[in-house]
């Protein structure tokens, strides 16, 4: 969990949100939210789940356990899915 903090706020500021905005969502004081980014603290479970909840993220990615961040698709038709897919491997080709 060594990047669980740095993973927070990326996740926090792309989706501009402040602390004080993360933290009234979590139920918890913004000193809380600081202490995770700052690696002082860590998360209960629940809050954990919470958090993967709220930026619509595995776990295993807040924790660094998979550095994949899948995409949510639902909703989506077959053809809007498709390009999507096919837009991806286009970029990724450029690299």
């Amino acid at each position: 969990m060594v990047d669980f903090g740095n993973t927070l706020k990326l996740l926090r500021t792309r989706n501009e949100y402040t602390q004080a905005q993360l933290s009234k969502k979590l139920g918890l004081t913004k000193s809380v939210v600081s202490a995770y980014e700052n690696g002082i603290r860590l998360p209960s479970y629940e809050v954990l789940i919470e958090i993967s909840n709220i930026f619509n993220v595995t776990t295993d990615y807040l924790l660094g356990v998979n550095r994949k961040n899948d995409i949510d698709l639902s909703g989506l038709s077959d053809d809007e899915i498709v390009a999507l897919k096919q837009l991806i491997a286009a970029m990724k080709k450029k690299r």
